[in-house]
């Protein structure tokens, strides 16, 4: 049975077996995605393909990427390309789909943030950005609504990650005198996922042609005194395809779905 909000739009669907699916709520903010790297952590996968045509079952992790994106609405991409990019273009130049994408060439590669110089009057409101090798299962209406009503100049989309260092750790004070042992400790972080809600100042103020990674831009912005909020997921909700470790399981959650 769908269920409908006082305009009369289906917000979401009740099974007979008391399962409900929300619908997502439209945000339609321009995505960039940022896909000019080598991939050397995935040689020899990348010594032929470029990191964002990495096939994750019957797809490319950029077009996984892009699916999730357009549940909410969003239907502009732009990729900032580089290394195999005219590969990355013929790809989605062949294929039937239902949004908009364009493809910004870097001359020489410019870290993961120094390319959005590139998009300078072609943004002109708060964007996504994401690195093209990483899926979140977030809802990315919530993290918008959180943006906003916090006033952040940049969302950044940090994980839960626990680590299990698979020994005992040892306590010991000043002085070498043994001070107890923790077997097998598990350490909580946080960590930073590659994906960002930015706002539009960030590509007009930035330098042309200059070699930048965008976290050294959070933390310039930072000192400047904007402010900088961040959104955390679970760690079952951050997959990356980085290392081949992870590519499999990534591949392994996908077909689960």
């Amino acid at each position: 049975m769908p269920i409908v909000n006082l305009n009369e739009e289906i917000i979401g669907v009740v099974f007979k077996n008391g399962t409900f699916i929300k619908e997502h709520e439209k945000i339609g903010l321009p995505v960039v995605i940022m896909a000019g790297g080598k991939g050397t952590r995935l040689h020899p996968y990348t010594k032929i393909l470029p990191k964002a045509l990495i096939p994750i079952g019957e797809l490319p992790i950029s077009e996984h990427i892009i699916q999730r994106f357009l549940e909410y609405g969003c239907s502009q991409y732009y990729m900032i390309v580089n290394h195999k990019g005219a590969m990355i273009q013929s790809y989605f130049n062949n294929i039937d789909k239902a949004y908009d994408i364009r493809f910004i060439e870097e001359a020489e590669p410019l870290g993961t943030g120094g390319g959005l110089s590139l998009l300078k009057g072609s943004i002109e409101q708060d964007f996504i950005l994401t690195n093209c090798d990483i899926l979140i299962d977030a809802d990315y209406s919530e993290i918008y609504r959180i943006h906003k009503k916090k006033h952040n100049f940049i969302t950044m989309v940090l994980s839960e990650y626990e680590v299990q260092i698979p020994y005992g750790v040892v306590q010991i004070d000043q002085d070498n005198n043994y001070g107890g042992v923790t077997e097998k400790p598990v350490l909580h972080y946080l960590i930073n996922t590659g994906v960002y809600l930015v706002n539009e100042r960030v590509i007009t103020e930035m330098p042309r042609d200059t070699v930048m990674d965008f976290p050294d831009i959070v933390e310039n912005y930072r000192k400047s005194g904007e402010k900088i909020g961040c959104y955390v997921v679970k760690q079952s909700a951050y997959m990356d395809m980085g290392q081949f470790e992870e590519l499999e399981k990534m591949k392994e959650k996908l077909h689960a779905q």
